[in-house]
């Protein structure tokens, strides 16, 4: 006897698979330690006391009236 699976129902195990595949294959600290590394490697690196700052600055002021 063959038994009858509504769409509904496809979904919802569709659906039940794909999160816990998706939670299985990347574990949560590896992916926070991922971002921390990205946030860390692009940081400014604009630093406002650095010479080449200080002298663009000097350069590009606006003129004295």
């Amino acid at each position: 006897m063959k038994q009858k699976i509504t769409l509904r129902e496809f979904f919802r195990v569709m659906a039940a698979a794909s999160t816990a595949a998706a939670a299985s294959t990347i574990p949560f600290s590896a992916a926070i330690t991922e971002d921390t590394h990205t946030i860390k490697k692009q940081r400014a690196r604009y630093r406002a006391d650095s010479p080449d700052v200080q002298a663009f600055y000097r350069v590009n002021r606006y003129p004295t009236k």
